[in-house]
């Protein structure tokens, strides 16, 4: 967290600072016309490939990961005891940086504030030399940390603001990275609500888009991966799995007018077996590939009885008659 100089740097992850078109007028056979329509169905307006607008929290930029808290210990170790223990008068080392504070022999121990020549500061409680307990530490491009410390890095609650308000987060800490149940939030409205493995978003989690949109479910590796309910701001829902950030696997999409369609996808599309149905209960059992049916299918009526099977060639129906049960069987070319 202080522990290093830093600033945040849009999708970087690491430590906290260490140191559409509708189907009204669809023909029976759902015929979606290319992979765009395929994918603004699976999700409306897209759901980004990375949903956080940061992975992490600033990474050290020095070019040795050098500890602010490091940089005056040589100093601290040489000194010979400058007198009683508890507060001394400001103190001024030899890199520039001053504190002002409690003392335990020749090291910081207690209250006190430590401001860095670059502008960095921390104000809080000191432990042998440590940040140890609760502080603040303010960076010097503006970014602050308030919360709990041990042996100088972020360990335990904490609130982690970054500068002009871009990003915050609130939570639970663990030797300097996101780790626990925590909330991100960003300037434009999103947020996520839920756990953290080592710096990134892991197990479950929500995520609310500023549009109301909403994703519930597991993540992995700070993407969505594994099972997850989406919400779409129109009412769209997708009920199933999802692999780095697109739907991938068996699952469940509803559309607001009734619309369903449930069964295999990959990569944000339909790849496999599916059954699609129309709100007046139509529907469409078969294969399908890269969104289209693709395979053999079989579509029924609202009163179940069949209305055509076949084998579909990337959306294009079987090139048979309508089957034709008055007639006692039917035409050549489709199974009974």
């Amino acid at each position: 967290m202080g522990a290093s100089s830093c600033s945040a740097k849009e999708g970087q992850s690491g430590g906290c600072c260490h140191g559409k078109k509708t189907l009204e007028s669809t023909p029976l056979e759902y015929e979606p016309q290319s992979k765009t329509q395929a994918q603004s169905e699976a999700l409306e307006d897209g759901l980004p490939k990375r949903p956080q607008a940061r992975d992490g929290y600033p990474a050290d930029e020095l070019d040795e990961n050098e500890s602010y808290f490091a940089r005056e210990l040589q100093e601290l170790k040489a000194l010979k005891d400058g007198g009683k223990d508890g507060p001394r008068p400001l103190f001024t080392f030899q890199s520039g940086a001053t504190y002002l504070g409690q003392w335990k022999g020749n090291t910081r121990h207690g209250m006190g504030v430590q401001t860095w020549a670059d502008g960095a500061r921390f104000t809080g409680h000191w432990k042998d030399n440590f940040a140890d307990g609760a502080g603040q530490f303010r960076h010097a491009d503006g970014d602050v940390f308030v919360g709990q410390w041990r042996a100088n890095a972020a360990h335990g609650l904490g609130n982690y603001y970054h500068k002009k308000g871009q990003t915050t987060y609130g939570g639970q800490w663990v030797d300097d990275l996101q780790h626990g149940h925590g909330v991100e939030q960003w300037e434009g409205g999103s947020k996520y609500s839920g756990q953290f493995v080592w710096g990134k978003k892991q197990g479950y989690g929500v995520y609310q888009w500023p549009d109301g949109s909403k994703y519930y479910g597991e993540w992995a590796g700070n993407s969505i991966s594994g099972r997850g309910h989406y919400v779409g701001k129109d009412g769209r829902e997708f009920k199933g799995m999802w692999k780095a950030a697109v739907i991938h696997g068996c699952g469940k999409y509803l559309w607001p007018d009734g619309r369903t369609f449930s069964g295999q996808y990959v990569e944000d599309q339909k790849e496999g077996f599916g059954i699609f149905m129309w709100k007046d209960g139509k529907r469409f059992e078969g294969q399908w590939h890269q969104g289209k049916q693709h395979g053999y299918g079989i579509t029924y009526r609202t009163d179940g009885q069949v209305h055509k099977r076949g084998v579909w060639n990337m959306g294009k129906p079987p090139e048979t008659p309508e089957e034709s049960p008055e007639r006692g069987g039917t035409h050549a070319g489709t199974d009974s």
